[in-house]
């Protein structure tokens, strides 16, 4: 395994989270990765505004049944917005006295952060399974307190209502629009001409609207079907947005950052087991570098693009006419294949690397597998 500062060497990280993105960013350059940031929405926060304090007045006077938090930054923001209105003490007794549902691991952190004991937790992550808990278990006549996440109540507050309960919501922050919208745009057409190895989501706010610019700019197709990208979702929720589109991403088995970060790492370390392994060393190509045993390769485009034809056909022939192909530009001269390759080799640092096949092109020469010794007893026997 790589040591810590070479795990991620040579991978290009897309992060499209707002909150806590210098967090997710430092930990992965730590790792030697080149982080790119793009954050997808921008949160903003309410806890100014004269309506969360009055919510918080209104259940201090008349404190709720049921309590339901669905985000830890929006319980903290809460209960800081609270402590600057003198109202922070009373209003985590309160909520304490009441039926505490949390949605996820994160949200009962935070409860349990700030002194509350979760009565339930949404393992799924998701408003509809808080939803469905509180409509099997009956909520008429019932005052039923919710903490909004960024994209609202998803139907939450709603179905209660219908059923008969007095819903008091508390939006202390919300979703807005990206603070650079070309640089999103430019970062989701990187990922679709694969040039990301990893693209990482925080939030299923911000993942629905990458995916859905995606769609906007006619790349999803690309995007959905980039076989050199890894997306990674801090937790089921935040991938549903990605697997309602037919990708599959990594999610870490707690919705924590560190885990997310964890969870990458492995995923690399395990494709450096399948790289390819020439006669000079093991050799993984990424979207803009190649590592040759742990070593960097200072290649061009050109020479990058030439590598990764000759690993993808995994030391059989290429010919002439298709390292032109993936060059840039139109030219069909011969010799200009030639120099990229003779500007491969030289970035290798080992000619053996990459051989000429007489009048036929060129190959990746990869190592002879190793065979055990025949037992004795076969020794000299046919």
């Amino acid at each position: 395994m790589a040591a810590l500062g070479q795990a991620l060497a040579g991978v290009t990280a897309l992060v499209t989270a707002d909150r806590r993105a210098d967090d997710l960013g430092a930990a992965l350059e730590r790792r030697g990765a080149r982080v790119l940031h793009t954050p997808a929405m921008t949160i903003i926060p309410t806890t100014e505004d004269e309506q969360v304090v009055e919510r918080t007045r209104e259940l201090i006077a008349r404190p709720p049944d049921v309590v339901v938090v669905t985000t830890a930054i929006g319980l903290r923001a809460w209960v800081e917005a609270a402590d600057a209105a003198g109202l922070g003490a009373r209003l985590v007794e309160v909520l304490a006295g009441a039926r505490v549902l949390v949605r996820g691991p994160k949200a009962q952190g935070a409860a349990q952060a700030v002194g509350l004991t979760p009565d339930w937790i949404a393992e799924s992550e998701t408003t509809a399974e808080i939803t469905e808990m509180l409509l099997d278990d009956g909520v008429r006549g019932r005052r039923v307190a919710v903490q909004h996440h960024g994209a609202g109540a998803d139907g939450l507050d709603e179905a209660v209502a219908a059923a008969g309960a007095e819903v008091v919501a508390v939006e202390v922050y919300r979703w807005g629009p990206p603070p650079d919208q070309q640089a999103v745009d430019d970062g989701v057409r990187q990922v679709a001409a694969g040039q990301v190895d990893v693209v990482l989501f925080t939030s299923a706010p911000a993942a629905e609207a990458w995916m859905r610019r995606a769609e906007e700019i006619g790349v999803v197709d690309q995007v959905v079907g980039a076989e050199r990208v890894t997306y990674a979702a801090v937790g089921p929720t935040t991938a549903g947005p990605l697997r309602r589109r037919g990708i599959e991403p990594l999610v870490p088995d707690r919705s924590r950052l560190g885990a997310l970060v964890r969870a990458v790492v492995h995923h690399v370390e395990e494709h450096r087991e399948t790289a390819v392994t020439t006669v000079a060393g093991q050799l993984h190509v990424r979207s803009s570098v190649a590592l040759l045993e742990d070593r960097v390769l200072p290649l061009s485009p050109s020479a990058l693009a030439v590598l990764r034809l000759l690993v993808d056909r995994g030391g059989a022939v290429v010919t002439r006419e298709e390292v032109l192909e993936v060059l840039p530009g139109s030219s069909q001269d011969p010799h200009t294949a030639e120099v990229a390759v003779g500007r491969l080799r030289t970035a290798l640092e080992d000619k053996r690397v990459v051989q000429t096949v007489v009048k036929r092109g060129y190959r990746l020469a990869l190592a002879e597998p190793t065979t055990a010794p025949a037992p004795p007893s076969q020794i000299g026997q046919s």
